[in-house]
């Protein structure tokens, strides 16, 4: 398969759009390590930027959850550690919800 030839307008566009969800991203990773938002607003969300975030990084952004822990949690409750968070199952999410955010 070859790359598509793209005309500069097209690509600055192209690079806006993944600058803007690369904020987006960064912005609700931020707001659920401090608090400011819980895993359950987060994961009900219908953005497409944080439908596409990767499940792990989603489990980083918590707060005192870093990579190897993230990793401990997708093995126990048996996520790929290459899911999306679009692409969680209603038992993942929910057994996700209990370990990660109980009571919420």
């Amino acid at each position: 398969m070859t790359v598509p030839v793209i005309d500069p307008q097209e690509r600055r566009a192209a690079l806006a759009k993944a600058a803007a969800v690369r904020k987006e991203r960064a912005e609700v990773k931020q707001a659920l390590k401090s608090g400011k938002i819980s895993l359950r607003e987060v994961l009900d969300t219908d953005t497409l930027a944080v439908r596409k975030m990767p499940v792990r990084a989603l489990l980083e952004s918590l707060p005192a959850v870093g990579k190897a822990r993230a990793d401990r949690l997708l093995a126990e409750l048996e996520i790929s550690t290459s899911r999306r968070v679009r692409g969680l199952g209603v038992q993942q999410r929910e057994r996700l919800l209990e370990r990660c955010a109980p009571g919420a």
